[in-house]
């Protein structure tokens, strides 16, 4: 059996687009609904609170598979900094790594040799590509990056063209 998460984004759910899709073509994967983001809230206190919900979620078990998107894709990758030996792999989706929490000099280890597939677009204007590809290229060794042309943040074309399967096997 497969330990495998989706991480949503800021203003999402564990039921939206996304969620719903991965659900349809990989059963056993959870989509959690992680504390909903209310405007207003320092984004510092929304991240620890959905880093405490995460950590109590990842408990226990090994060889993790996280998909996160976007400030999901902030979460997997923060939790894989402080638990590499509990991820087998990250699938991030325009990932927002360009966080001051996820400064690499704050963690040991680094970069971190483990399977990770990214897919941002290229004129995201939520979440710039650049530095967020900057980032990841100092936490991870072995990325397979791929820049979408046609797209923008939220990748729903992209998404729905993923063959899942595969890229899970890779992991």
């Amino acid at each position: 059996m497969l330990n495998i998460i989706f991480i949503h984004g800021l203003e999402s759910s564990g039921h939206g687009f996304k969620a719903k899709l991965l659900k349809n073509q990989i059963p056993e994967i959870i989509t959690p609904d992680f504390e909903e983001y209310i405007p207003g809230t320092p984004y510092k206190t929304l991240l620890e609170r959905r880093m405490n919900q995460l950590e109590k979620i990842l408990t226990g078990e090994k060889s993790w598979i996280i998909i996160g998107s976007s400030f999901g894709g902030l979460m997997a990758v923060l939790f894989t900094c402080k638990n590499s030996e509990k991820v087998k792999g990250l699938i991030l989706l325009a990932p927002y790594l360009n966080s001051p929490e996820l400064n690499p000099k704050n963690f040991s280890g680094l970069p971190l040799n483990i399977p990770v597939f990214i897919f941002h677009a290229k004129n995201d204007l939520v979440v710039p590509m650049k530095p967020s590809k900057t980032r990841a290229e100092k936490i991870f060794s072995n990325i397979e990056y791929h820049i979408i042309e046609n797209d923008d943040h939220k990748l729903e074309s992209t998404v729905q063209k993923i063959n899942w399967i595969d890229i899970i096997k890779k992991i």
